[in-house]
């Protein structure tokens, strides 16, 4: 406990920063996991709807401990973020007028620009090594940006793709490559004669099933039996169930689509809100998907009946928390025994390369997308025959938003600064703008 307490404290720089803290303690330092273990386990969380990082830990603590383990480390990865989210969002919430909240908000919203495109880099680096992988990535791109495509289709197309391919060319399609589980494991603290938790059967899949929807499900009955189906809190709990189930690529992948039906379909955000909250998981520890929780805690907030706003909010905190991540419990607890079984399969390696490359395509759609809405106040949509195109008004133009923008790709890739620093500066020049620099260019 006392491990992944400090992995929950720990936990951030998005996926990649959060997987790499955990294999520095686990496999490195503490040698608990083997190298091969890790990275099987990391290959299947990567498969999965959800934060994969949460997953991973999750995967590893129940390798260790059983289901016991596994609820131990999932939970405590994620609390950290639940209680700062929750205190964020009180605070932007009863003070969003104030200028010093606006006024923070402004730099961080602008900065996390570049930590998208980063992410983009980051994975495109390790998934897009060849020609077929690229043209992967630009099909789900144009599927998704120009045609709307929903990116569970683009995920679930990418991943029989990669499986076909890995059958007639796996030099093209294992781009993610297997592991050898003859690996020595000797020092490590679970191996195959102590993994006997981790068989797979019949009896343990079916009452790992019922128990997981129960919790899950239980809690959205209670809540249309008390409120109704039309209440707030009802509606988010179906909502983010539903996202936690599509949520292939993590909250990147995610985000668009979840600004779109938050904003335009049920009211709950304002335009640009979601930037703020994306600002918020940034700054936080644990997974960014965690901005369901802002974005559950402002529709209640805005939506209270009958009761009070801090009240309301702070109920949908609990439960976008709880119907966003009891599915991740479900997926581990379920499939990993069965995972185990499959370590060193050169399909699943092949599967695996052809999602990792759409995921780039996907997080690039969402890189635009928050390009267009950071630099411009007003951005248009025009669709005709199937085709969606976003359409920036040039007088628009937040010029101080692009330039703040532009010194964290500096800062991000040219100077190699790390993630929180970056947001730290990014967000202290948006106050000194908004305080000093604005009114004295500007007289605003």
């Amino acid at each position: 406990m006392r491990t992944w307490v400090k992995v929950g404290l720990l936990s951030f720089g998005g996926p990649a920063g959060q997987i790499a803290m955990m294999h520095r303690i686990l496999v490195d330092e503490r040698r608990w996991i083997s190298e091969s273990r890790f990275l099987h386990a990391l290959n299947y969380c990567m498969l999965l709807p959800g934060p994969e990082a949460q997953q991973l830990a999750t995967y590893c603590g129940w390798l260790l401990h059983g289901w016991r383990g596994g609820i131990v480390a999932g939970t405590l990865f994620v609390l950290p973020g639940f209680l700062s989210i929750l205190a964020l969002s009180v605070l932007y919430a009863v003070y969003q007028q104030a200028d010093f909240v606006v006024a923070l908000f402004f730099g961080l919203k602008a900065a996390t620009l570049a930590v998208v495109v980063e992410a983009v880099f980051r994975i495109g680096k390790k998934a897009l090594k060849n020609r077929t992988m690229v043209f992967l990535a630009a099909l789900a791109f144009v599927s998704i940006f120009f045609f709307k495509v929903p990116f569970p289709l683009i995920v679930l197309g990418a991943g029989v793709v990669g499986l076909a391919g890995g059958r007639l060319r796996p030099d093209r399609f294992c781009v993610i490559r297997g592991h050898d589980t003859e690996e020595d494991e000797e020092g490590i603290a679970i191996n195959d004669r102590l993994a006997s938790h981790t068989e797979p059967s019949w009896g343990r899949a079916a009452r790992v099933t019922l128990l997981w929807l129960a919790l899950w499900f239980g809690p959205i009955a209670l809540l249309f039996a008390w409120l109704g189906s039309g209440h707030v809190l009802a509606t988010e709990a179906v909502f983010f169930s539903k996202a936690a189930v599509v949520t292939f690529g993590g909250a990147y992948a995610v985000l668009a689509y979840m600004a779109q039906q938050a904003v335009e379909v049920f009211g709950w955000l304002q335009p640009g809100e979601m930037l703020d909250g994306l600002g918020m998981a940034e700054t936080t520890p644990g997974p960014l998907i965690q901005v369901v929780q802002f974005v559950g805690f402002m529709g209640a907030y805005r939506n209270p009946d009958p009761f009070s706003p801090l009240g309301a909010g702070l109920i949908a905190s609990v439960v976008t928390t709880w119907v966003t991540f009891v599915p991740c419990f479900l997926w581990i607890f379920l499939g990993a025994p069965y995972i185990e079984r499959l370590r060193g399969n050169a399909l699943l390696s092949a599967g695996l390369s052809a999602i990792t490359a759409a995921v780039v395509g996907v997080i690039l759609n969402l890189a635009v997308w928050f390009a267009a809405h950071v630099s411009f106040a007003r951005v248009e949509e025009w669709s005709a025959y199937g085709l969606h195109l976003l359409i920036p008004d040039p007088a628009s133009a937040n010029l101080p938003s692009i330039a703040i923008a532009v010194a964290a790709f500096i800062a991000l890739f040219k100077l190699k600064w790390n993630l929180i620093l970056t947001l730290g500066v990014a967000a202290t020049v948006g106050i000194a703008w908004s305080y000093a620099l604005g009114p004295w260019l500007f007289g605003i």
